[in-house]
């Protein structure tokens, strides 16, 4: 691994913090318009969609001033780049491989200035883990597909204007794999029930969506019909776990360090407990070896290897951390850990009460610790397919 930028990547590094520390001062407040201020900033420069195509308004960037700007923002705690996040992540990516003209035309734009927001129709009751078992179908009638069938676990399906999804075309296929077709499907469309399903933490990103005689234009549908696998693979090889990943899990436990240093444990402050440090620097150890494995990912990506699934090795770590953390933040604050967001006593706002029962959200989204486990003995270690 080569850990040396070139000159101009390190030139790239110096604009990206002067911007932040243009537009972006550390004690500025982000009320009233700043958002949308910020959201015209940063895609006037492209870093919408910055390694998307300069022809479909990306910034036709490098995979390693991706990272960069990915890290930078990460580190000062920015806005998002973009607040459409499934359509930059990976129905964009998505529709530039496999959309025809129209469809770039029609939804890229709107992605770049993100207009709205896009859900993703995959998992069902009894296909989540095995995505390809997915019963929800859709029969060709002349110039529209009837959708009949439910989805679950549908993130932001309350707020979306726009679905992807996939869908049944072709029961009798004898590989559960073929006959599966992908289509771009408008929320408000008749026949769309959505059910928010409210999590422990009190949120409710997640729903179910029924389908009850949805028609879907034929012109939606993106790619072959019964050639949908091959869509959603390459739209899900786009949601990869990132160095921008790992600076984000650095700060929270520089979070903790700070509430450890503040709270008490037997008298003493809780940091000097030789049981919190070691379980710090577990974590610290932990979060090292993912932002090298990390390193490893990116260093293949630039030398144009072909790349196995080391991402499931981070995505492993993760879902243990995001664990780990909460319930030591929540140890660290003794009884006022009983306490959420609202109550006099919660400590730092109930923002550690919010992280600990979040966990659901990370640890399942994009493949439960076992499905990743699997991936790594069979795909990267060779060990027989479960």
């Amino acid at each position: 691994m080569d850990f040396n930028l070139s000159p101009e990547e390190e030139a790239f590094r110096t604009e990206v913090r002067r911007f932040l520390d243009e537009h972006l001062p550390r004690d500025r407040k982000r009320g009233g318009d700043f958002l949308d201020d910020w959201l015209r900033k940063v895609r006037e420069r492209r870093w919408v969609g910055f390694g998307w195509p300069q022809e479909y308004g990306g910034g036709g960037a490098s995979i390693m001033k991706q990272a960069i700007l990915k890290e930078e923002m990460t580190k000062r705690k920015a806005p998002p780049l973009g607040t459409c996040m499934m359509g930059l992540q990976w129905v964009g990516p998505a529709i530039i491989q496999y959309g025809t003209e129209a469809q770039k035309r029609r939804f890229l734009p709107d992605i770049l200035d993100s207009k709205y927001q896009w859900c993703t129709g995959y998992s069902e009751p009894g296909s989540g883990s095995d995505l390809a078992s997915l019963q929800c179908k859709a029969v060709r009638d002349g110039d529209v597909y009837v959708v009949n069938g439910q989805k679950i676990w549908t993130s932001l399906a309350m707020w979306a204007k726009w679905m992807i999804l996939l869908v049944r075309t072709m029961p009798a296929a004898e590989n559960k794999h073929d006959g599966i077709t992908c289509l771009l499907v408008e929320m408000a469309s008749p026949g769309i029930e959505v059910r928010p399903i409210k999590s422990m933490a009190g949120s409710a990103i997640f729903a179910e969506v029924f389908f009850d005689n949805v028609r879907v234009p034929v012109e939606n549908r993106l790619g072959e019909e019964n050639d949908g696998w091959r869509v959603t693979v390459s739209a899900l090889a786009h949601e990869r776990s990132g160095i921008a990943e790992v600076t984000g899990l650095v700060r929270t436990l520089d979070d903790i360090k700070a509430l450890a240093k503040r709270s008490t444990k037997n008298g003493r402050p809780a940091l000097a407990d030789p049981a919190v440090r070691r379980r710090i620097a577990r974590a610290e150890t932990r979060i090292e070896a993912m932002r090298l494995n990390g390193l490893r990912f990116l260093t293949r990506q630039l030398k144009g290897e072909p790349l196995s699934s080391e991402t499931s090795v981070n995505k492993l770590h993760r879902a243990a951390l995001e664990i780990e953390l909460g319930e030591l933040a929540l140890e660290l604050q003794g009884a006022a850990g009983m306490y959420m967001h609202g109550a006099d006593e919660a400590v730092d706002g109930g923002k550690w009460q919010h992280l600990a029962l979040s966990w659901p959200e990370v640890v399942i989204g994009g493949g439960t610790p076992n499905i990743q486990r699997n991936i790594i003995a069979e795909r990267i270690l060779g060990l027989p397919k479960d």
